[in-house]
């Protein structure tokens, strides 16, 4: 896993996360094992276990305390992986192949299932009531969020509105109960855990919204990800929404059309890349995710300096300036 300059202060403390990711329940089978050490270990940035962190120096939480919370996070967001790999039928992320590749559908469910509840069970051992209400709540929000876009499918490209409370179902949310983490085990007051619930929630908006960006413009290996991938999907995101609400007529026909289609090819994707750039959609969907990003510092204002709130500040920065 490659270290950001954000994670310094918490550097210990991500050591320890990582040790209890990698802890293996009495009794469990040894394929969950595996299969729980092959997704930890696969690269990711640990974001969401680092703004527990932070939050948690910034309102002076007990960090043994956080380092259950911070785990818990990281364990439910690679448990909405499992399933997300099975529902899209992914079989490569990160660059290594997921788990749907070489088990059947019903033990892939079930290991989703396993880690859900292992998420569940590092949150209850931060000893807090309000965190396992916020923890379980937050994971309500992101099935209803799947299920949702599952029954709602359409042919048409969705709003702005509906894209948004979608990203903040699949992402913000998760990043909003992270950040909101060290305050709740800090027994900080209502107004101060609002504050680091808003700036989680939008930088957790900003994130999925660059990530939509980079899905079009990425040409990093290191994206680890078929450019495209969305549109070839069948998924509508922001700057295609762009696009399409700009687009002329005929162009907005086109794109219909793409979305009626039962798959869409590689010829698809340049003729709307085509549409894309005449309506510099990647530029404004960016724009947007800079608009986030400065939300979520505006509500970090009220706190003195320090440096987790520093380290707050430049996490925001490295969200819009990522190229994977």
């Amino acid at each position: 896993m490659k270290e950001l300059f954000f994670t310094d202060l918490v550097r210990d403390d991500l050591g320890r996360v990582e040790d209890l990711l990698r802890e293996h329940y009495p009794g469990q089978h040894e394929a969950i094992g595996v299969a729980v050490d092959h997704l930890v270990g696969g690269g990711g940035k640990r974001l969401r276990p680092a703004l527990v962190l932070l939050s948690a120096y910034l309102c002076g939480a007990e960090m043994a305390q956080a380092a259950f919370a911070a785990a818990a996070v990281e364990m439910l967001h690679t448990a909405t992986l499992i399933h997300d790999d099975l529902i899209d039928g992914a079989l490569v992320r990160r660059g290594m192949e997921t788990l749907n590749v070489q088990w059947s559908p019903s033990v892939t469910v079930l290991t989703g299932d396993y880690v859900f509840a292992y998420a569940a069970y590092l949150a209850a051992r931060a000893n807090s009531v309000q965190l396992m209400r916020r923890f379980s709540e937050t994971l309500m929000v992101i099935c209803n969020g799947e299920i949702q876009q599952m029954f709602n499918g359409r042919h048409d490209p969705p709003d702005r509105q509906e894209y948004e409370q979608r990203i903040y179902a699949k992402t913000a949310s998760l990043l909003a109960m992270s950040a909101e983490s060290g305050p709740i085990l800090g027994g900080a007051e209502e107004s101060t855990t609002m504050a680091l619930r808003t700036y989680g929630e939008q930088l957790g908006m900003a994130f999925q919204i660059v990530d939509d960006v980079l899905d079009y413009s990425a040409t990093d290996a290191g994206w680890g990800k078929q450019v495209g991938k969305d549109f070839l999907e069948g998924k509508a995101t922001l700057p295609l929404i762009i696009a399409f609400h700009c687009a002329s007529a005929k162009d907005k026909l086109l794109i219909k059309k793409f979305f009626k289609k039962p798959e869409r090819t590689g010829e698809d994707y340049t003729r709307l890349m085509k549409i894309i750039k005449r309506a510099n959609a990647l530029e404004t969907a960016g724009q947007r995710a800079v608009e986030n990003v400065e939300t979520a510092k505006k509500h970090l204002k009220a706190f003195p300096d320090s440096p987790a709130k520093k380290a707050l500040l430049d996490l925001a920065d490295y969200v819009v300036s990522r190229t994977v």
